[in-house]
């Protein structure tokens, strides 16, 4: 697949205009469900419509969101690269991407494409206006079009959005009898699980019959024919464990395709055949370039799946998790066909911190973790709410739910170390931003980008993995390397130092006085994590003392890692409740950035 510069897309989308029959897009999106579908071999699944498309057109049997929540996922998808190489990993994060790199509408429409969003945007990218389309509402639709355009139409759905977990008050008829609902082996068996689980399948089944609407009235035009049509989850189920996590239950999505008949020789396989091939979201607008005649943009960083020159299929999918909500985290994985290698670069935390929003709305979010407070759950139900391992491998195909770590497994080294080289190649090549914390983002892309910084030399990227590695080993053996970290003269080393420290808790003792002396770096990222770290070393009236300060720190993000820093102190038994609460009455619990207070200033 050719690629060329963005500015010259301009010169060959005359020619582009010129193509002969050229296919429509009918981009179907739902959002937060896993292949919760009859065609996926679901056999609690009523989604007769889905089923339909199916047996019309290609299931990927691996299609993966290369993050598992809706605003870094769709990052990916609106600007073609993956959102840690931009800096936009984090959920609602909202950082300035290059001018110089488009949005895949905008090159769509230079080419001479109608381009409609019905309706959400949500892209993490400020500089992602509904301009970008030619209509974005709840209005917008492809039949107003001018006469003789070809289209590229997307339409979302929220009907399995999180938000509807739960059954509506009143609600006391389900299509599965909740106590019939068999459950997944990380949920506690409780009645607000079960119900969440039978109505989210009630859900699925609304979902299907609007998808069912949108093709029926695609073929009451008379268009069925001309439109290739792609129906996608945008990330993982909804329920627990699934959105938010890099487990299967939050990246793995169902992707149907149908091709009409005078397109069928750009498909990798025959109509109502499986397609095993691995697939994310990177590679969907190179896909529907490569299908459109469109040359690819050289900073788009997928590849096409489709069309008449593809290229070799993939041998791994990227995955990535950052901040989720009001939550600091940072993970990153490759799958392939057989197995997932995870690297969490903060293995202090765990994969279930209290989220407000989902703790808001899904009653089986809190039956669970109530649950866990009252000690009735096992060991794989409890592994949620505990810090995480440094790595995980799991291999679905005999371990769906991705809860038997085989990380330590004696016959799974040479699997682990190929995956372990893949991602930390693909770290490299990408030049992931996840080692650098939001609070530092300004002052180091000073007038430009995020994305500028982290392509410069002055991103000592190899350096910073090698150092992270070592930091969240949880081996004290690195202890004089992070020491020494925190002594160097680049911030982003200095932090990482004392977050191997923080991860080492008690063990980081022979770093004390070096960390004491972090408290007055001059990069308050730094300082908040050291005040950590202090709480496990006998130091916790000073470390708290710090971490209170920076919880009024203008800079957003640094005042957020200092709120979450604020609540593991107390956790960790470091801080009462109560000078806890005292401490953050002052941020606004409203703001979605600021809703630790919120959470804390609410226990007892």
């Amino acid at each position: 697949m050719i690629r060329l510069p963005s500015f010259v897309l301009f010169l060959v989308s005359a020619a582009a205009l010129c193509a002969a029959d050229r296919p429509n897009f009918l981009w179907i999106t739902s959002e937060d469900n896993s292949p919760y579908l009859g065609c996926y071999g679901d056999a609690l699944a009523q989604t007769p419509q889905l089923d339909a498309l199916a047996a019309q057109g290609i299931r990927y049997r691996n299609a993966f969101a290369n993050a598992p929540v809706c605003s870094t996922a769709r990052t990916t998808l609106i600007t073609g690269m993956y959102a840690s190489s931009l800096g936009v990993q984090h959920h609602r994060s909202n950082v300035r991407i290059p001018a110089r790199f488009q949005l895949y509408p905008q090159h769509l429409r230079a080419a001479g494409y109608y381009a409609t969003n019905n309706v959400k945007t949500d892209y993490n990218v400020p500089d992602a206006p509904r301009t970008i389309w030619d209509e974005s509402s709840a209005r917008a639709h492809y039949r107003n079009r001018p006469a003789g355009k070809p289209f590229f139409a997307v339409f979302n759905f929220t009907t399995s959005h999180e938000s509807q977990v739960a059954p509506k008050a009143g609600k006391t008829t389900f299509r599965i009898a909740p106590e019939k609902m068999p459950l997944p082996p990380y949920h506690p068996d409780t009645p607000e699980i079960r119900r969440d689980w039978a109505n989210y399948y009630d859900q699925m089944t609304a979902l299907d019959g609007q998808i069912g609407q949108v093709l029926a009235e695609l073929k009451t035009a008379g268009l069925a024919e001309d439109t290739i049509v792609f129906y996608y989850g945008d990330h993982g189920g909804a329920l627990p464990r699934g959105k938010r996590n890099l487990h299967d239950s939050g990246t793995r999505v169902p992707l149907i395709v149908r091709i009409p008949a005078k397109w069928a020789h750009l498909a990798p396989v025959k109509a109502g055949e499986w397609c095993d091939e691995l697939v994310s979201f990177v590679d969907l607008p190179p896909t529907i370039f490569a299908l459109a005649g469109i040359p690819v943009p050289s900073n788009y960083e997928g590849r096409p799946f489709l069309g008449a020159n593809r290229p070799a299929p993939r041998s791994e999918v990227y995955l990535l998790r950052g901040r989720m909500d009001e939550r600091m985290d940072f993970s990153r994985a490759v799958r392939d066909a057989q197995a997932r290698y995870v690297r969490n670069f903060a293995p202090h935390r765990p994969w279930g911190q209290h989220y407000t929003y989902p703790f808001q709305v899904q009653p089986s979010m809190r039956s669970w973790y109530a649950e866990y407070q009252a000690g009735r759950t096992n060991a794989v139900q409890s592994a949620y709410w505990q810090p995480k391992a440094a790595e995980e491998f799991y291999r679905p195909a005999a371990d769906p739910f991705e809860v038997k770590n085989l990380s330590a497994e004696t016959a799974a080294a040479a699997d682990i170390a190929r995956l372990r080289r893949v991602l930390r190649a693909e770290m490299l090549r990408t030049r992931d931003t996840g080692f650098i914390p939001e609070g530092m983002y300004a002052r180091l892309a000073g007038e430009g980008t995020i994305y500028d910084y982290a392509q410069s030399e002055a991103y000592p990227l190899a350096r910073l993995l090698d150092l992270a590695e070592q930091a969240t080993a949880r081996d004290p053996r690195h202890l004089p390397a992070l020491t020494a970290a925190l002594a160097d003269a680049h911030p982003l080393i200095r932090y990482w130092g004392a977050t191997g420290c923080l991860v080492l808790q008690g063990k980081a003792a022979p770093a004390k006085e070096t960390l004491k002396k972090a408290l007055a770096d001059e990069w308050p990222d730094v300082r908040v994590v050291a005040a950590e770290a202090l709480g496990y070393l006998g130091e916790k009236e000073a470390g708290f003392a710090v971490l209170v300060q920076e919880t009024k720190n203008p800079e957003r993000y640094v005042a957020l890692a200092a709120q979450n820093a604020l609540e593991y102190f107390w956790r960790a038994g470091h801080a009462t409740l109560a000078h806890v609460q005292d401490a953050v009455k002052g941020p606004a619990a409203a703001e979605p950035l600021n809703r630790i207070p919120a959470f804390l200033l609410g226990q007892k």
